[in-house]
């Protein structure tokens, strides 16, 4: 990997982690650079439309990584409810490493806190949650499911788990997301249309 990649990966992977941990309003600029141990300039190099534009790569390269996940556990399983279930009690084994720092539910940052002050992030955050309900829907008309129950669906288990693991977090407990996780096969495979 080139020096030139190293040093825009060093600059994403530390402003992720401050957006995540301290929100997109506390982390300045120059608290990315210094923690990155990146030059100033490499910063404005790589994204000289400032804070907004690294944020929004952020939120992409976080949509990229969960989708992969989400297909990951579809691959892997071959009930659409099981997947769920795995991919919602992973989320929560890898917030217990973390002793739930750190591990800030994605609608948390973005959605919440930067939605009412850009629409380019509101918009990717809007881009963001219909992937993944996206990459649910298809898995469970894949299964045999009606497209618009399928769509439903999607949409009530990436709201459950963005709310489960808000909870977890809070409580620091991942017991909200086991609980959580029981709830998917009477989502996908009893409750009654939507």
């Amino acid at each position: 990997m080139s020096e030139k990649t190293n040093t825009r990966q060093m600059i994403l992977d530390t402003a992720a982690r401050l957006f995540f941990t301290k929100g997109y309003h506390a982390t300045g600029l120059s608290q990315i650079i210094k923690e990155s141990e990146c030059p100033k300039g490499s910063l404005y190099y790589y994204f000289p439309k400032g804070k907004e534009e690294l944020a929004l790569e952020c939120i992409q390269c976080t949509k990229l990584f969960v989708t992969e996940k989400w297909k990951a556990k579809f691959d892997a399983y071959n009930d659409p409810a099981e997947a769920v279930q795995a991919f919602v009690l992973e989320l929560g084994t890898d917030a217990e490493k973390c002793d739930f720092q750190g591990y800030m539910p994605f609608s948390f940052w973005m959605a919440v806190e930067t939605s009412a002050i850009s629409e380019k992030l509101r918009e990717a955050g809007q881009d963001v949650f219909a992937s993944w309900q996206a990459v649910v829907s298809e898995r469970l008309i894949q299964a045999g499911m009606e497209k618009t129950r399928a769509e439903d669906v999607g949409v009530v288990i990436v709201s459950l788990l963005e709310g489960a693991l808000i909870l977890a977090i809070t409580k620091r407990d991942k017991q909200p997301l086991a609980t959580a996780s029981k709830c998917i096969p009477y989502l996908i495979n009893k409750c009654p249309s939507l």
